[in-house]
Formats: structure tokens, sequence, C-alpha cells
């Protein structure tokens, strides 16, 4: 079953939401993916969330998996509504906490299909995961996606709280 992971600054926008709605729709009416997973940093990693929320609503056989960059018996976490499952990648035991996010996100690159990115920031771990996947997709590894910008610059104050939840 094709899996894609959403990578995406944390700042961005509610104007973003058209954009990712409908790429979350072509995955899953196009490239057949049935399981999304997301981070919990964020306000992109919310709105990748709520969108793959209702698109479930749409499509019963998708899955929202929860990634976890910290082990669960650290910062212990339920599985959040609308998540299906949350995910520790093995191997991570070891990793020093402030390197873990960057980590969980680089495992996810190197076992999705497709990645759904939203990152511009040419100085932003987002941005260097994005290379990356890039480097991966020329060897037909992984197939990226990349969110147009919104056409002002975001004054880089969150909306909302970030969180996960509806």
């Amino acid at each position: 079953m094709p899996t894609c992971f959403f990578i995406g600054h944390r700042e961005a926008s509610d104007y973003l939401l058209p954009q990712l709605s409908a790429e979350v729709d072509r995955h899953i009416t196009e490239l057949k993916v049935t399981d999304f997973v997301v981070g919990i940093y964020g306000w992109f990693d919310s709105m990748a969330a709520r969108t793959v929320k209702a698109a479930k609503k749409r499509h019963p056989e998708v899955t929202l998996t929860l990634l976890l960059a910290y082990h669960p018996y650290d910062r212990p976490i339920p599985t959040p509504e609308g998540f299906d499952s949350t995910f520790y990648p093995p191997g991570m035991e070891t990793v020093p906490k402030r390197a873990a996010i960057v980590k969980a996100n680089r495992y996810m690159v190197d076992h999705s299909d497709y990645l759904i990115a939203y990152a511009w920031h040419t100085a932003s771990n987002a941005r260097e995961l994005v290379s990356y996947a890039k480097k991966r997709e020329n060897k037909g590894l992984i197939q990226v996606t990349e969110l147009a910008r919104e056409p002002q610059r975001n004054t880089g104050i969150m909306i909302g709280d970030g969180k996960i939840g509806d």
C-alpha cells in the first residue's frame, strides 16, 4: 500500500488548505495512496492531519498515522482522535533528542512512496529534507510534490495553536 509523508514549515498559513486538499485527493484517487503519515509539530502538520481526516470521510480505506519523534516511554502520547495509529521509527532510541525530529522525518522519506512538501526557507531542516527527497526522486525512489508558496510572505505568526486536534 503506497505511503505518503508530509513535511513543511511550522508557520504555514491556511492559504495552503485548498492546494493541500487537492493534492491529498489526487494522491488518493490517482496515485492510489492509502496510508498517510504526519508529524505533530507546527501548523503545516496540523493542516495536513485535518486534510487527511476530512478525506477519510470520503475514502474510508485511507489511514492516518502520527509520526512520533520521541520515544513513547519518554513522551507518552495516546493516539489522537481521527488517527489510526502512532509510529515510532526503529533505531531511534539512541538518537539525541535535539536530532530526533530530523531523524524521524528522514526515516519517513526513506520509507515513503510520496512526499507532499511545503518548504521554502533556504536554511531549514524541512528544505534540506526536501532536497534529500528530490535526490531520491531522481533515482525513482519517491515522488515529491511541492506546494506553491503563498504570494505574500508569511509574517511568521502561527494562526491557531498548531495542535493536531480539530
